[in-house]
Formats: C-alpha cells, sequence, structure tokens
C-alpha cells in the first residue's frame, strides 16, 4: 500500500512537472529585422515567446495580443530598435497579461490626449480581471502625448526607463510621463522623466510603491488623486512648480523624497488625511520674478485642508514660505522638523492654536533667537513663528518695507506683555537647537556616549 501511494506521488510529480515545463519546451525566439512585418510575427506568437527585435527602425502602431517578451537590440554607438508611430495613436498596446517589454526606443507617437495617445499603453482587462505582471524596463520614449500609460493593472514593474516629452508644447497639452490609474500592487522605480506635463501621475490606485525616480524640468514630480496606502520613497525632483503634488488621498507614506528649485510649491498637501510625511529634503522654492504677483510665493510646504497627518524630521530649506497651513488643517503632528533659511518661517490662517511639538520635540528654526542653559538641544524659551503683525504683513504685503521700524517692534512688545491681544498661532514649546541632520548625529554622539559610560560602570 506504501509502494502503491510512492507510485502515484511520484507519477503525480511528473505530470506536474511535464505541465508547467510545457510553455517553456515549446516557448520560442524569434528575431524580426526592420525589412519584417513586424505585427505579423506578434500575432503568430505564442505565450513565453520572445521576439528581439534588430537594430533599426519598425514604423507602424502594433498590438502585443500574447504574453510575450519584445525587447531591443543596442549597437555600439546607435540608437537601436526604434518604434516609430509616425505621430498617430500609440506605439505599442499590450492586451495581455504578463507582458514583457524591453530596451526599445519608442519615438513619435500621438498628441491626443483625449484618446490618450501614448508610447507604451495598457488599458484592457484580461478576461474581465486586471492585466497580471506587466514589465516595462529599459525602455527609451520620447514624444508629445503619454510616455507609459497603465490602466486596470496590478503587479506590474517600471523601471530603468528614460521619458522625454516636447518643451514646444504648452505643458497643459503635454501628457505625463508614466499614468498610472487603477493600478495595484505594483512597483515604478529607478526611471527618469523630463519635459513633460506630470512625471509620474498616479489616481484611483492602491498599495504601490513609487521609489528612487527622478523627475525635472515639468510641472509636477509626482502627481496623487483619490488613491490610498501608497508609499512614495527616495525620490528626486527638480526644476518643477511643485516637486510633489498630493490630492485627495489618503494613508501614504512619504520619506526620504528631495526636491530642489521649484516655483510653487515643494509639497502640496490638498486634502490629504492619515498621511505620514518623514526624511523629506525641499530646497529652494521661490517664485520666479517675472512670474510674481501678489499672493504667489514658493511655499516649502503648503497644508490646504489636510488633517490626521505627521511631519516628522523634514528639512526646508530656503523657502519663501518654509510652511503655510491653512483651510482648517487641524490634528497634525509638526515636530522634528528643520524650517531653514525661510523669510517666512511659517503662514498659519486658522482660528486654533495649535502646538508643534511631540513628547517634549519640537522643530529647528534657523530664526530663533533664544538659549540652550541646560545644554540638552532643546531652547528653553517657547517659540512663536507668527503673531499678529504676521499676519497684518500676509493681508498686506506693502508693509515689509516697514518690518524693522521702531513701530513694529512697538507693536510686537505690545503682544508679548499683553498675550491677550495676540490672534491664535502657532507655538513651540520645545524648539531644538540644531537642524534635524544635526540632530541626528548629536544623538547618535550622545546615545554612543552613554552606552560607553555604560560599559565602564560594568567593568568597574
Amino acid at each position: 500500500m506504501l509502494f502503491t501511494n510512492f507510485k502515484q506521488t511520484l507519477l503525480l510529480t511528473f505530470f506536474i512537472f511535464i505541465g508547467s515545463s510545457s510553455q517553456t519546451v515549446f516557448a520560442e525566439d524569434y528575431f524580426v529585422s526592420p525589412s519584417d512585418d513586424l505585427q505579423k510575427v506578434l500575432d503568430a506568437s505564442q505565450d513565453g515567446d520572445t521576439v528581439v527585435l534588430d537594430a533599426g527602425r519598425y514604423l507602424g502602431n502594433f498590438i502585443v495580443n500574447t504574453q510575450i517578451t519584445l525587447r531591443g537590440s543596442r549597437e555600439d554607438g546607435g540608437s537601436g530598435s526604434i518604434i516609430d508611430a509616425q505621430g498617430n495613436g500609440h506605439a505599442l498596446i499590450l492586451k495581455n497579461s504578463h507582458i514583457t517589454i524591453d530596451n526599445l526606443t519608442i519615438i513619435n507617437w500621438g498628441d491626443d490626449l483625449t484618446e490618450q495617445n501614448a508610447g507604451i499603453y495598457s488599458n484592457e482587462k484580461v478576461s474581465g480581471e486586471r492585466a497580471v505582471g506587466l514589465t516595462i524596463k529599459n525602455n527609451t520614449l520620447s514624444g508629445d502625448g503619454f510616455g507609459i500609460w497603465l490602466n486596470h493593472v496590478t503587479q506590474a514593474k517600471v523601471f530603468n526607463n528614460k521619458v522625454k516629452g516636447n518643451l514646444s508644447l504648452r505643458s497643459a497639452d503635454r501628457g505625463n510621463g508614466i499614468q498610472v490609474a487603477n493600478v495595484t500592487h505594483s512597483h515604478v522605480y529607478n526611471n527618469e522623466v523630463s519635459e513633460i506635463r506630470d512625471g509620474i501621475y498616479v489616481i484611483s490606485s492602491q498599495n504601490n510603491l513609487i521609489e528612487n525616480n527622478t523627475m525635472h524640468d515639468l510641472r509636477y514630480g509626482i502627481h496623487y488623486m483619490y488613491s490610498y496606502d501608497n508609499t512614495v520613497k527616495d525620490n528626486t525632483a527638480f526644476n518643477t512648480r511643485a516637486g510633489y503634488a498630493l490630492m485627495s488621498s489618503r494613508r501614504l507614506t512619504i520619506t526620504g523624497n528631495k526636491t530642489t528649485d521649484s516655483e510653487d510649491y515643494g509639497f502640496l498637501l490638498n486634502f490629504i488625511t492619515q498621511s505620514t510625511f518623514t526624511n523629506n529634503h525641499i530646497k529652494n522654492v521661490w517664485t520666479k520674478p517675472e512670474n510674481k504677483v501678489l499672493g504667489r510665493d514658493g511655499k516649502g510646504l503648503f497644508v490646504y485642508n489636510s488633517g490626521f497627518n505627521t511631519l516628522e524630521n523634514n528639512i526646508v530649506d530656503t523657502a519663501e514660505i518654509g510652511i503655510h497651513l491653512t483651510a482648517g488643517s487641524k490634528n497634525i503632528k509638526i515636530y522634528g522638523n528643520s524650517f531653514i533659511n525661510n523669510p517666512t518661517q511659517v503662514k498659519y490662517v486658522s482660528n486654533t492654536k495649535q502646538e508643534w511639538s511631540v513628547d517634549g520635540r519640537g522643530n529647528y528654526w534657523s530664526n530663533y533667537l533664544g538659549w540652550d542653559m541646560d545644554n540638552n538641544g532643546i531652547g528653553d524659551a517657547i517659540f512663536e513663528p507668527n503673531d499678529g503683525i504676521d499676519k497684518l504683513v500676509w493681508q498686506y504685503p506693502e508693509m515689509k518695507m516697514i518690518m524693522d521700524s521702531p513701530a513694529i517692534l512697538i507693536l510686537r512688545w505690545v503682544q508679548k506683555q499683553f498675550p491677550v491681544l495676540k490672534p491664535p498661532g502657532v507655538k513651540d514649546s520645545f524648539p531644538l537647537m540644531a537642524p534635524h541632520f544635526i540632530q541626528t548625529n548629536i544623538d547618535k554622539k550622545q546615545a554612543s556616549l552613554a552606552k560607553a559610560e555604560s560599559l565602564q560602570e560594568e567593568q568597574l
């Protein structure tokens, strides 16, 4: 009986192996030259096949219906395998799961944004379900419409691609570099996107990881809409209107990102809830002189109608306004951040007071003039980064001309002596004496000294 069961198990294992290997056994490699009919080859391919394109130009709009790998070749000093859509429609349409697009140069697709013209386009459900396991890697795309468009997709990987738009078009007339819509459990990483409208646009998508991408010379580096439970990590944006524009989303984890040389916003938070922003670095947010109008100032952090969030250990360096918080943004934890060289550190528009410290740890303010007599890294005097005078300046910007006048100094003295005259604002009861990146080193040094002292006591 035992021997019979062993034989049955052995036979079952054999048939499972044969079944799982059948696709690999019968998979074929097709080698295609520009003189061949690429679409006929794609139509003849079967699941598991690989179609390899010789270097050269392939004209037309191509459809991939089977679960294959479409791979380009690159010659030394050449541009490799080029898909040229000749200015119309999509260059590549993906209509199945488990498709890999690798090492292609894709150019000159259409510019009709209403038709969602894209270099690589996946917008169909497979057997009524999301497309699964698309891989788009190592491609170079240059065109007027959208670069890579993914809709109704799960478990996709998009990495090591370069997407470039057309600066001769108005920003509103360009597509987005990588468009992620109704996408779940996918990974977008190590891509470079430039000269397009928005670098990476995410809408109605959940449980995705966007990391290590570089976005520059565009409107928004990363743009989120109506998306939940996503992570944005270690990305870099520069030369944008806003490095990161995050809207109508919740439970986002935004960590380790950097933005430099933005014109309007480093991070824009509009109706963002239950999210955390940690260890992000914002530098140089300044409206260009030719675009300057009354009320348009570069804001490092702009928090609008957003609550129940945590902002911790971020650096805002050289923005016209360090942080602007307005429109009912409350129940928000703001601590451990460093506000450095911002002419206006805080613009706070609300009728309620807020404490910006947690468990005895506040923020670093480069204009804080307090002292630290016990040398614990925490200022001994409370810091209030905005008061009634600041509010008058926001309402009447021309007042900046008299900020150092005796009249303003007297008004500030009156506010200090008679707190009842002071409007609601921000208070940091435990201001830090050193910026976050220095404070971190201090903490490490103190921890190291404490450990050394503990070891010495044990030895004694």
